[in-house]
């Protein structure tokens, strides 16, 4: 003789139904291929604002040269560069008098390099006669020729005379340079998960939206506890924004491949770029899932696609005053100011990730995930009692009829 008992799913595995249900229809709908061509637009804006802004800044921080020099040959050596700009400006650099010294007056142009704050490349000490460039050896070698050019023509020589210039590199704080091109690698970092969760956190809002107008978010809430249907979509949503995110950067690696560009120009990060590359994924995951949770919350309360765009707002707005936030906390390492990004749970990925460009430990990150993941399970909660309370309207879920027909299993004894 066999009996039949018939039980609830748990949270977990109501959860993986969601999920795969979800997951398998936007990945195989004509939708999907859009989803993936909707970056290129932005993509396309990106890199022209991205060159223009170049331009810009090679035209505005363009390095100098300093001048510190007796009265008399400074001004000597600044109206000899003005004189020879028509000619050969394009090969020289500009010229800003550092210091005008008195007679037999001491001066440690190395010194004056680490104390400036101008962008100044290298500094020319002595005398036209006798120059001497004080700075980065490869900066100094290339200047040596047009220098001597502008002394030759401060002392009056003809263009076969021209003045010796020694050489004088100074050697480059190995620490500081590091700290720089990290800092530019952190930013990178969190300017891409920035985007990414920009990009792709709306999907969740708009599928609840969609299926609260059709009714079938009402069916699953009446089959399953609500927890597990928020928890469904987000992770059903962050699989296909990875899988997204897997083509688009296939693609895009593809392309700077066959254009010849690398990661070069990026310092390798203080956790190494397989960690960081790790790191970078789980902490995208996470901003998506928290971000998401708040959606969800968003679309619970909306009911017309005009109040998703009213409610969505703040969100978003949110989402930008986060990024601005975690750059900010990025430059003061160590710092409350960056403590307080590590614990404000919608900061916190984008802080962590620019701190594993900076700090190589590696513990404070696993820290950082257990924090966040409560943070997701606290949200979605709050997020699914909202969505029971305002509408759903129900008291508790075991009232609700017909809820043990569907997402049940059949144990055979």
């Amino acid at each position: 003789m066999t009996s039949r008992a018939v039980g609830r799913l748990s949270t977990f595995a109501a959860a993986l139904v969601i999920a795969r249900r979800d997951f398998t229809a936007i990945l195989f709908s004509r939708s999907f291929i859009f989803f993936l061509l909707g970056p290129l637009f932005p993509v396309l804006v990106g890199v022209l604002a991205g060159g223009i802004g170049q331009k810009v800044q090679e035209s505005a921080a363009q390095p100098v040269l300093g001048i510190a020099m007796q009265t008399a040959d400074a001004d000597a050596m600044i109206a000899a560069r003005t004189a020879l700009d028509p000619r050969i400006g394009a090969s020289l650099p500009e010229f800003v008098v550092v210091r005008r010294l008195a007679p037999d007056e001491a001066f440690d142009p190395g010194e004056a390099l680490k104390g400036t704050g101008a962008n100044l490349a290298a500094i020319a000490s002595g005398s036209p006669a006798a120059l001497v460039l004080t700075g980065p050896k490869e900066r100094i070698e290339w200047w040596q020729g047009p220098v001597s050019i502008v002394a030759a023509q401060a002392l009056g020589r003809g263009p076969k005379t021209y003045p010796s210039v020694t050489l004088a590199s100074t050697q480059t704080t190995t620490t500081a340079d590091k700290t720089d091109t990290r800092m530019r690698t952190a930013q990178a970092g969190q300017t891409l998960l920035f985007l990414l969760t920009m990009l792709l956190a709306g999907m969740v809002l708009s599928n609840l939206v969609e299926e609260k107008g059709n009714k079938i978010i009402e069916i699953l809430a009446a089959a399953i506890p609500m927890d597990a249907v928020f928890f469904g979509k987000l992770f059903a949503m962050l699989g296909v924004s990875l899988v997204g995110i897997g083509v688009w950067g296939v693609t895009g690696g593809a392309v700077l491949l066959a254009g010849g560009q690398s990661l070069e120009s990026l310092a390798d990060p203080a956790v190494g770029w397989p960690l960081f590359l790790t790191l970078g994924a789980v902490y995208f995951a996470m901003a998506y899932l928290l971000i998401g949770s708040v959606f969800l919350a968003i679309g619970s309360m909306a009911t017309t696609v005009r109040e998703v765009q009213t409610l969505s707002m703040p969100a978003t707005m949110l989402q930008l005053f986060v990024f601005f936030f975690a750059t900010y906390a990025m430059t003061r390492p160590g710092s409350p100011i960056e403590l307080a990004a590590v614990l404000v749970p919608f900061s916190s990925p984008f802080a962590m990730l620019a701190r594993a460009a900076q700090d190589g430990a590696v513990w404070p990150h696993l820290a950082a995930i257990g924090w966040q993941v409560l943070w997701v399970v606290l949200l979605v909660r709050m997020g699914s009692r909202l969505f029971r309370k305002r509408v759903m309207k129900s008291g508790p879920q075991g009232s609700k009829p017909g809820r043990r027909r569907l997402f049940t299993r059949k144990t055979r004894a």
